[in-house]
């Protein structure tokens, strides 16, 4: 019997890679947890099976086990061999669990830790990269990936994580175009640490992550909680379990105030979990609404940008795939409009973007005016075309323009005609337009807003309209794929 075949050899090797003295060594000097050890956190106690784990030398660990009772896919990248550094062996063994994860509908979870590619594989290493990306691409919108950064994420690795559908940085992690040698050289100033161009707060606040969190054991419940409130797959609903009653009535609200504060009191207590904190004055969040999971967004106040709607845009999106109810609450005085010609198109095209992934959408789709909803936040949000119902708040207003900008257009003789003082006549005609035609009353009697209701009575009123959405079926035409304004 050859060595290979022999059990105890087998046992013997994998003992050794366990034990790997000299990469135990490397990580502790760098205080990172092993890649083996970063995968138990997040699994279940004892539900860990490893996938190919003789080829010792891929620099990543793969393999499957449950997270809640759940079953879930993993490969963490291992800084202790040749610094996670991606070649044809990792690819290999990457590639296997995301095609098992496509035949099994079994989430995706990536543990990224690596400075970048196998240089001395030349080509193969970036076909290796290919590979991995390809299948990334192929499988999103079919089971869920999340890419927790916990170390460098370097070049092409980058990428990696970008791919995936939600992107928690630890404080020791990075994701980064280059290594700082190179950026700094090339930016032209000394940038001593990674964290300073793409860490874990950088990284969120420049729409790269979602999540910044300061400890390894934090993303992992980050991930953990993120894992129990979404399906398995795009054919499966989310986890659901009522635990709150759905007709508590909520206190101290009213037109104008700030949207967070209002998914907070609507959600079901401490389910919220805010996605991209930080990046833009949009809000995007994960929460529960009498045990279901909804995907919660909030323009922001004032004009909304570019970048808000792109934000929004992204998180819609995602939760249309799996099939995640979108609760949208409006306060938007318009699109902002930029002194510069490129910025200005870019916001045309990012209004282009989000009327876009409304329309495609085809998951329950509720929305709350709570202040302004002006132009293009109303289209894209909530128009009949793309939203199931939307209610607006007493005091909201809603028009294709501002009251002021409504009276500078077709208000002007009688501004011209008063004979007090024109300033104070524009405020007072644009108070009136905005009470008398542009209010959330005349809204619902020409049938443009379901009702105008009482902010106590928010989350009834949209977790009654969930519930009688809750067997929507609808699709859009046959196509291979549509040609969203990118």
């Amino acid at each position: 019997m050859s060595t290979l075949q022999d059990l105890n050899q087998v046992l013997s090797r994998k003992q050794a890679i366990l034990e790997n003295a000299a990469g135990a060594e490397k990580l502790k000097k760098s205080g990172k947890l092993a890649a083996r050890a970063r995968v138990e956190m997040l699994l279940d106690e004892g539900s860990f099976m490893e996938q190919a784990m003789l080829l010792s030398d891929a620099g990543v660990v793969t393999g499957s086990g449950t997270v809640d009772g759940r079953p879930v896919y993993v490969a963490a990248q291992d800084f202790a061999v040749m610094d996670g550094a991606v070649g044809a062996g990792q690819a290999r063994k990457i590639v296997k669990i995301l095609e098992l994860a496509r035949k099994t509908g079994t989430p995706v979870v990536l543990m990224c830790d690596s400075n970048g590619a196998r240089v001395g594989e030349g080509a193969a290493a970036l076909e290796a990269y290919a590979d991995i990306f390809a299948h990334m691409a192929r499988l999103s919108g079919v089971v869920p990936m999340i890419t927790l950064v916990l170390g460098p994420c370097v070049g092409a690795a980058a990428m990696m994580a970008e791919l995936s559908d939600l992107v928690i940085v630890a404080k020791a992690g990075a994701l980064l175009l280059a290594g700082p040698q190179v950026l700094s050289a090339t930016m032209g100033r000394d940038v001593a640490k990674a964290e300073e161009l793409g860490g874990a707060q950088i990284a969120v606040e420049n729409g790269a992550a979602h999540f910044a969190c300061e400890t390894e054991e934090e993303a992992v419940a980050t991930a953990r909680k993120l894992l129990g409130m979404l399906p398995a797959n795009n054919l499966e609903d989310a986890p659901f379990s009522v635990e709150e009653d759905m007709n508590r009535t909520l206190s101290g609200l009213s037109a104008g105030c700030e949207g967070m504060d209002v998914i907070n009191a609507m959600a079901d207590t401490g389910s919220v979990l805010e996605a991209g904190k930080g990046y833009t004055g949009a809000a995007t969040a994960f929460g529960k609404l009498a045990g279901r999971t909804v995907a919660f967004v909030y323009t922001g106040k004032g004009d909304t940008c570019d970048k808000r709607m792109e934000k929004i845009a992204r998180f819609v999106r995602f939760a249309d795939c799996y099939n995640i109810p979108v609760v949208s609450l409006v306060d938007s005085t318009g699109l902002e409009i930029f002194k510069t010609v490129e910025r200005q198109l870019s916001v045309v095209k990012a209004a282009s973007k989000l009327v876009y992934a409304y329309s495609e959408a085809t998951t329950p789709k509720i929305t709350v005016v709570i202040g302004n909803a002006i132009g293009a936040a109303y289209v894209a949000m909530g128009g009949s075309a793309n939203a199931d119902a939307t209610y607006a708040w007493p005091g909201a207003c809603i028009s294709p323009v501002t009251g002021e900008a409504a009276i500078a257009i077709w208000g002007k003789d009688e501004i011209n005609n008063s004979k007090g003082d024109a300033v104070a006549a524009r405020k007072e005609l644009a108070a009136k337009y905005e009470a008398e035609v542009a209010d959330g009353v005349n809204a619902a009697a020409c049938g443009l807003v379901d009702d105008v209701i009482d902010p106590a009575d928010t989350r009834k009123m949209v977790i009654a309209a969930l519930e009688m959405m809750s067997s929507k079926r609808d699709s859009n035409p046959p196509k291979k794929h549509g040609n969203m304004p990118l």
